[in-house]
């Protein structure tokens, strides 16, 4: 495999969020967040575990700072905390709660270390989701306070934002089919209002960084859509690959860029339809920045001997991580922001989540963790990648998932995502091979 060659000014960085890693749950303030009385719940997260600790990170920062720099790492991203900066999910400000944001964002710029800030990563505040959460327009003018707050607040030094996190995954999984908190099972109806109260909140965000953020500051979504892979590179296959990318992301990304949002939700939903009211779609449609993607793996798509676009199954000895749902698939890599690209005319995307979960990533004698399987991973996905900006997809940087090995949602402690290995009994940071590795990546600006 020849080398692949990044564009200068390629943005290297490394991702990881607030509830899977900040630890500290009942410290300075802090309110519980929906994960956290989830994972309260028998049988809904793997061993029992819990956010409650995690990573420890709200009190080791500095030292995963420094470890940052020592990996080649300029760019991070990271999560508010909303029930830190707001137990109560509206009202009394928790200045303790800011005042650790104000100090990991000096820390990481003291580094050189540019911070990329999601305003949303799951973690709704308890006392929002108990009259309601997503369900409930309330939640909607919350967010709005929050995001104004947190952006006036750290506006002067972060001028790089994401409105939120994989909509889909605390609407349709949360409140539909119940996988993540708070694990709900509402009609399609509730389901179709959570999405609309997610999309006006990524309005209020942009609004927000808009009006707050400076005239250098952008901002964007960060999406998870489900990328369709063609089978060959026919037209025919290429063509069902877009239709199929289309139809599945249609209820997120449509609304954002697509022309009549209005008549979109009238086919999409039908009777389900959520309430509207006056400029919610002016609110959704304003213009962001970039389109944050993120990646995993696809779904192979071809066209059917009548023309219809068909989803090809995978079998079980199909390749993928120890987390089942991931599949080895780097063409997705590829075919993911092409297709955002081709069809939405986005002009900016970022890879803000790519990355491999195993279970087997052991300390060695010596000490080490050869994690060859994430960095054979990760190379191969990198040189899709590179194919598709060559044919020219304008992407403008990619965030490895995830720094740290943490809090895997349901999944708990078990499956490690992390270039750098946690110990979760001393809390002791040991870098794997796959971040040496990427450190290279970064010096070099490219994947060899």
């Amino acid at each position: 495999m020849p080398a692949a060659q990044f564009p200068p000014g390629f943005v290297w960085g490394a991702a990881a969020a607030a509830p899977q890693i900040e630890g500290a749950a009942a410290v300075d303030g802090r309110g519980d967040s929906t994960w956290d009385t989830f994972a309260r719940l028998p049988g809904r997260i793997r061993n029992a575990d819990t956010p409650t600790v995690a990573c420890d990170h709200y009190h080791r920062f500095r030292e995963d700072v420094a470890l940052m720099a020592q990996l080649g790492l300029r760019h991070y991203r990271l999560s508010i905390a909303w029930p830190r900066v707001l137990p109560h999910g509206v009202g009394k400000v928790n200045h303790a709660g800011l005042a650790f944001y104000d100090r990991l964002v000096d820390t990481l710029l003291a580094h050189r270390i540019t911070p990329w800030v999601t305003l949303f990563h799951w973690d709704l505040p308890q006392a929002l989701e108990d009259p309601g959460g997503w369900r409930e327009r309330a939640t909607v003018d919350a967010f709005a306070e929050y995001a104004k707050l947190v952006v006036s607040r750290l506006g002067d030094r972060v001028k790089r934002w994401f409105t939120l996190n994989e909509i889909v995954c605390f609407t349709k999984r949360a409140y539909g089919t119940g996988e993540m908190a708070p694990g709900l099972r509402e009609n399609d109806a509730v389901v179709a209002r959570t999405i609309h109260h997610a999309l006006l909140c990524h309005g209020h965000a942009v609004r927000a960084v808009r009006e707050f953020g400076g005239a250098d500051a952008q901002v964007g979504l960060v999406d998870n859509p489900g990328v369709s892979i063609p089978v060959t590179g026919t037209a025919n296959n290429i063509a069902a690959a877009r239709q199929v990318f289309a139809a599945d992301n249609i209820r997120v990304l449509g609304p954002i860029y697509q022309a009549d949002p209005e008549a979109l939700y009238a086919k999409v939903y039908g009777r389900d339809c959520p309430p509207i009211e006056r400029g919610d779609f002016e609110l959704i449609r304003q213009r962001a920045d970039f389109l944050g993607l993120n990646i995993y793996g696809g779904t192979f798509v071809r066209a059917g001997s009548d023309g219809t676009p068909e989803k090809l199954p995978m079998s079980p000895s199909y390749p993928s991580a120890d987390c089942r749902w991931l599949k080895h698939t780097p063409e997705a890599l590829y075919w993911g922001p092409r297709l955002v690209a081709d069809l939405y005319g986005v002009s900016a995307v970022y890879i803000t989540e790519n990355g491999i979960g195993y279970e087997d990533d052991a300390v060695s004698t010596r000490g080490e963790i050869l994690d060859l399987h994430r960095r054979n991973y990760l190379r191969t996905y990198l040189h899709e990648l590179a194919h598709a900006i060559a044919d020219g997809v304008p992407v403008r940087g990619y965030f490895v998932w995830s720094l740290l090995d943490n809090f895997e949602w349901q999944d708990g402690y078990a499956t490690r995502f992390g270039i750098v290995h946690t110990d979760y009994r001393t809390f002791v940071r040991t870098p794997k091979l796959s971040a040496h590795w990427y450190r290279e990546v970064i010096r070099q600006n490219t994947v060899r």
